[in-house]
């Protein structure tokens, strides 16, 4: 039997829930769910009717990220040649990995290992998409999988909170840079 479907005002406070910790991971790694329930505009019961943890919150906040980060390759390859799909994909890796830095810090080892398990399949599957179609057009060189370049973007989880902003794009220029197909790879 499914779960019950949500009342449109109590499936809105739980949106409004998400993107509150959401929002308060990109600033810190330090969340409390009173900060999070202030935020979003519900009470203590409502965050924890639909939320029974941080840990559930945080996974769920993670979970939709990465939702969001998969269903978006399709989408920018429909919109884009390849390497400007791959680009734009990857400014939003950006944004995810600093999402994921505090949800990294804020979970318990054990919650993160589940969670990332999970996670690790959808994202590889999506790049490689996004690869395959840049090889495929020419516009990314033949020696690359999503695996590799995915153990280079993990590094953009070793910049400091206060040199993200200055780092992170450049640095994910450079990986751009390096899966360009150059006319000596024809």
């Amino acid at each position: 039997m499914s779960a019950p479907a949500r009342r449109r005002d109590a499936e809105q406070n739980r949106t409004r829930i998400l993107e509150a910790a959401r929002a308060a991971l990109a600033e810190s790694d330090h969340v409390h769910l009173h900060e999070i329930a202030k935020r979003a505009g519900v009470g203590q019961g409502t965050l924890y009717r639909n939320f029974p943890n941080r840990e559930a919150l945080l996974a769920e906040v993670y979970r939709r990220d990465v939702e969001e980060l998969v269903a978006a390759a399709s989408a920018l390859l429909s919109e884009h040649e390849p390497a400007k799909a791959l680009r734009h994909w990857l400014d939003r890796v950006i944004d995810y990995a600093e999402i994921k830095r505090g949800v990294l810090a804020a979970l318990e080892a054990a919650a993160w290992q589940d969670l990332a398990a999970d996670i690790r399949n959808p994202i590889e599957g999506a790049l490689g998409h996004l690869l395959d179609a840049g090889k495929a057009a020419g516009s990314i060189r033949a020696d690359v999988d999503a695996h590799g370049v995915l153990l280079l973007i993990a590094y953009l989880g070793r910049l400091d909170r206060d040199e993200w902003g200055s780092r992170a794009r450049p640095l994910m220029n450079v990986i751009l840079d390096g899966l360009a197909r150059q006319d000596g790879d024809r």
